[in-house]
């Protein structure tokens, strides 16, 4: 069973791991049962998961809806008693490893973000060096680790603040990408020339539009272009709260905003067909838009403080500092390599994304779920979770209150910073509970569940995403 936060028809990582990871455990034989947020509670049935929404409310300034009451999943886990448990979040469904752990049932969740540099982002400059970013971090992401059996991180930059604690239950496995999909074949001249014209090298940025992704680098590297008198034209597929700041900021530019593109082969012939594509976020974990140019055969310039460092190796693109200025620097560099090597530099990004497949991905995850530390030896999960079932509701009830407690406290650490994904679901929470739960913080919820209060009000805190 898969649960997650952050899922959203118009999301990107997430979602697209969801997917593929669902499709490969199907393919493998196993029944997969997803639980994510949504509008209202329903069920759907696709071909390689049934999947179970729960009504849950809307981040303001984002297009995501985060649960907020994790024991309504803790019900849905005590009715499909699953063999196995993975989690894509560390925020509100933190609490679902206690209840693995209770029910014998293995357990893994996937840090999808790096909280030390998420803090550090989004501590005011005048707080750097004084609040405690990096204790904060560690001791959120201590508790993490103590509460699943498996932590799984998909870059080496990911795994470095686990590492920094010697995590013992620390796994390392790489995403993929559609090769099919995403392949220099898809290349357009047409479409290319709908956005710049021939002496105009087309640069694309393909992200969610929110201040973490800094897609304001791309426009300042744009202006910074215009002025030196580079012909460019950058176009940006991609929506989100920050949209129309950067519209405003882009104001005279040659900058295109598409929107969010959900036609995936639009997408693709669009990076197919650029020159360059642009990556500008400091905290991106894994990111996949940048591995889909690499894959379409086109080269990308990378924010040097980012896990994407790992990805561009030489020869597939450059590496810059987070201004405009150094993004238009490697623009410039990449731009006056000579035209003959084009075809070369295509290869080669091709070639690069050829080593992170989905298949790999997928039986990396089996892998580590094979290894199962908490289940019966001889039926996975099934026997534990009887014996424990017996017991009652009671026990159950205590020890999930007391992992939601743990999270909210490292939800609080993190609002000392005001930029924690952990403190920016758990306020949302707080707020979701007043409009949309009347439970006191001793009530009984579905099921027989707990109900936990939320944690206390602090400054809302900015977007996420993987």
């Amino acid at each position: 069973m898969q649960a997650a936060n952050f899922v959203a028809p118009a999301s990107g990582g997430i979602r697209t791991t969801l997917r593929h990871l669902a499709a490969g455990y199907t393919a493998a034989g196993h029944e997969v049962v997803q639980i994510v947020p949504g509008e209202r509670d329903e069920v759907e049935r696709r071909p390689d998961a049934l999947v179970l929404r729960v009504r849950a409310p809307r981040l303001p300034g984002t297009g995501y809806r985060v649960i907020t009451q994790p024991w309504r999943v803790a019900a849905l886990l005590d009715r499909e008693q699953p063999d196995r448990l993975e989690v894509h979040d560390r925020a509100t469904l933190r609490p679902l490893g206690g209840w693995a752990r209770r029910h014998g049932v293995p357990s893994l969740v996937v840090s999808h973000e790096r909280l030390d540099r998420l803090l550090g982002t989004w501590t005011p400059p005048a707080l750097r060096g004084v609040l405690p970013v990096t204790a904060a971090a560690d001791r959120a992401n201590a508790s993490l680790a103590g509460g699943f059996d498996t932590v799984v991180t998909t870059t080496a930059w990911a795994a470095a603040e686990f590492v920094r604690l010697g995590t013992p239950n620390l796994r390392h496995i790489p995403l993929g990408v559609e090769l099919d999909r995403f392949h220099p074949d898809h290349r357009d001249r047409t479409l290319r020339r709908a956005f710049a014209r021939d002496r105009e090298a087309l640069l694309v940025v393909a992200s969610r539009l929110a201040p973490e992704k800094r897609v304001d680098t791309a426009v300042d590297a744009v202006a910074e272009l215009v002025r030196r008198r580079v012909p460019v034209r950058l176009v940006i597929a991609g929506d989100g709260a920050h949209r129309g700041r950067l519209e405003r900021r882009a104001a005279g530019l040659p900058v295109t905003f598409l929107g969010f593109v959900a036609d995936r082969e639009r997408l693709a012939g669009l990076l197919a067909s650029a020159d360059l594509a642009l990556a500008p976020g400091p905290v991106e974990t894994f990111g996949l838009a940048a591995l889909e140019a690499l894959a379409s055969g086109t080269p990308v310039v990378v924010n040097h403080a980012s896990a994407l460092a790992e990805l561009v190796v030489p020869g597939v693109g450059a590496i810059a500092a987070g201004s405009g200025f150094t993004f238009a620097d490697a623009v410039v560099d990449l731009l006056s390599m000579p035209p003959a090597g084009e075809v070369e530099r295509r290869a080669a990004a091709r070639a690069r994304a050829e080593q992170f497949t989905w298949s790999a991905t997928v039986a990396g995850f089996l892998g580590c779920h094979a290894e199962s530390p908490t289940a019966s030896p001889d039926q996975p999960g099934q026997a534990t979770r009887q014996a424990q079932a017996a017991h009652g509701g009671q026990t159950a009830r205590a020890a999930h209150g007391a992992q939601a407690a743990e999270a909210a406290h490292a939800a609080q650490a993190a609002h000392a910073a005001q930029a924690a994904h952990a403190a920016q679901a758990a306020h949302a929470a707080q707020g979701a509970h007043a409009a949309h739960a009347a439970e006191p913080a001793d009530a009984v919820g579905p099921a027989g569940t707990a109900a936990v209060a939320a944690p206390a009000p602090g400054p809302p805190a900015p977007p996420l995403a993987a």
